[in-house]
């Protein structure tokens, strides 16, 4: 369950599975050689959806399938719907998302207003989350959601193996940072090094110029 990626071992023809373990630290890579057929479930948005080929048909094949009532282990108690106003995080083209360097919740405000502007939401990291200064909706990672924008704005976040698991996908990453040797920089395609408090209402103002032009 939860692969990033999936191979096949064409000597062997058996589908190797990589997962996240430990938190997004490590990764395990796991094979079935005896059990058929090999099943795995991926991350959503961890792969890119694949082009449509009409040329391709299938057989949908009805299968009866009974379950012993005494056989089920788990007993749901409760369902929570998630209530998400406005764009969904994992649907948004931009993500404009904070982290412990933010600071506190009145200063995400500014990551709003600039995400308000492209058309686009807001995310964070964990840490930003735990702090109680976003909704633990809006976490993104290895214990949050995975997301892929065509533009990802990465504002005052380390880079924790954790939370990039969570944007990698993510066709252009921007990070602001004001430490150079931020790990986030490693995966950016373009970086940043300044006060995200100087850079953010800059950028903003030159939006708005730019939409009323």
């Amino acid at each position: 369950m939860d692969c990033q990626d999936l191979t096949l071992d064409p000597s062997t023809k058996t589908v190797v599975m990589t997962r996240p373990i430990f938190g997004g630290n490590a990764y395990a890579r796991t094979v079935s050689r005896n059990a058929r057929p090999q099943m795995a479930t991926v991350r959503p948005k961890t792969f890119p959806p694949a082009l449509k080929d009409d040329t391709r048909k299938g057989t949908v094949l009805s299968v009866e399938w009974k379950v012993d009532p005494s056989s089920i282990k788990l007993t749901v108690a409760e369902r929570i719907k998630e209530e998400a106003e406005g764009l969904k995080l994992e649907d948004a083209e931009v993500v404009v998302s904070g982290g412990a360097g933010i600071g506190g919740a009145q200063n995400f405000e500014m990551l709003w207003e600039l995400a308000r502007i492209m058309g686009g939401t807001v995310g964070a990291t964990r840490r930003a989350c735990d702090e109680g200064w976003v909704p633990v909706s809006l976490q993104i990672g290895q214990t949050g959601k995975v997301v892929s924008p065509k533009l990802y704005i990465a504002v005052a976040l380390s880079g924790a193996m954790s939370h990039i698991v969570g944007c990698l996908g993510s066709k252009c990453i921007v990070a602001i940072n004001k430490d150079p040797e931020a790990n986030i920089f490693s995966v950016a395609h373009y970086g940043i090094v300044a006060d995200y408090k100087e850079v953010l209402p800059a950028l903003t103002a030159k939006l708005k110029e730019l939409l009323s032009a």
